[in-house]
Parts: structure tokens; C-alpha cells; sequence
């Protein structure tokens, strides 16, 4: 994942194509571990966590653009 200070860079619809995708990787890790597939099972709060960083970063990006 990439780091928070590289996030802040991307525009906000790139931020919600991120999203998006940590989303679908995080369900497709979620079936895996459900069917025994998934060899590190860390990974599902890893993926919660990016999602969580994203998000924050599209709220930060929010509240600037409210506040100006």
C-alpha cells in the first residue's frame, strides 16, 4: 500500500477508484479465507486498515475544500 503522504497526491476520484478496489480485494480475501484458500490471514486487516487511510485522507480533502 502506499504510504498516506503519496495518497494525498491523488485527486479525489482516484481516491474513490482506490477505494473501490481495496474493497473488492478485501471481499475476494474474505471468500478465500472462508474456503481455506488464504494462506496469510493478516492480510484482512491490512486491507481494513488501507481502506481506513484512504478514507481519511477523502475526508481531510473534504473538510479543506469546505473550509476555503
Amino acid at each position: 500500500m502506499e504510504k498516506a503522504k503519496d495518497l494525498r497526491n491523488l485527486s479525489p476520484e482516484e481516491l474513490k477508484d482506490k477505494v473501490d478496489q481495496l474493497k473488492l480485494d478485501l471481499m475476494q480475501h474474505r471468500f478465500q479465507a472462508k474456503t481455506g484458500k488464504l494462506e496469510r490471514l493478516p492480510i484482512l486487516g491490512d486491507k481494513k486498515r488501507d481502506i481506513a487511510r484512504v478514507l481519511t485522507i477523502m475526508n481531510e480533502k473534504n473538510r479543506e475544500a469546505q473550509s476555503e
